[in-house]
């Protein structure tokens, strides 16, 4: 039960008591493992059924959207519930569509469901399209739809048409001008 120690054992016991003071480089080398939880994807965020979001969305994780967005939404994983409706651009890796969708989508994986309902142009790399979903608008497949189409969209972009610009006097009559005037 009881055992004898030796003064060099009681020497170690008492060392052990007292606070250890190192350097940085080995707090370092304690510290440089991550904790398993840190690695590890996190769970989707997920947008209820009675959420309504005006605005932007971008994550580098995966969402799951039950509700209504009025906005452009970015992800890794976005997946659209039956009763959601996003009215705005949808861009990400894999997207699922259950619900609706009034906009452009961009993904690499795009699946239209049955229950799927999408008004707007689809740029893709793979598509799947279930039947009954119902879909208006433009199927393009392009090998990186999510890039590509940044690039593209800045080259759209033309300066309007100047030659048929009308100028409107304060009487509200409009008259036919060849170049707009510029008044100092």
């Amino acid at each position: 039960m009881f055992s004898k120690t030796k003064l060099t054992d009681q020497k170690k016991s008492n060392d052990a008591a007292k606070p250890i003071i190192s350097d940085a480089s080995s707090e370092d080398k304690e510290l440089s493992f991550s904790a398993p939880f840190s690695r590890s994807k996190p769970a989707a965020s997920i947008l209820s059924e009675d959420l309504k979001v005006i605005g932007n969305i971008k994550t580098l994780g995966d969402i799951q959207v039950e509700g209504l967005v009025e906005g452009d939404i970015r992800a890794h994983l976005l997946t659209i519930g039956e009763s959601a409706t996003i009215k705005g651009e949808v861009v990400a890796d894999d997207v699922v569509i259950n619900g609706r969708i009034i906009g452009r989508v961009r993904g690499l994986k795009v699946r239209l469901t049955s229950t799927a309902r999408v008004e707007g142009d689809i740029i893709h790399k793979t598509i799947a399209i279930e039947s009954g979903a119902h879909f208006e608008g433009s199927v393009q497949r392009q090998d990186d739809p999510i890039n590509q189409n940044a690039k593209n969209s800045k080259n759209e972009v033309t300066p309007p048409d100047t030659s048929k610009m009308k100028s409107v006097s304060t009487n509200g009559t409009g008259t036919e001008t060849s170049s707009p005037k510029i008044n100092p």
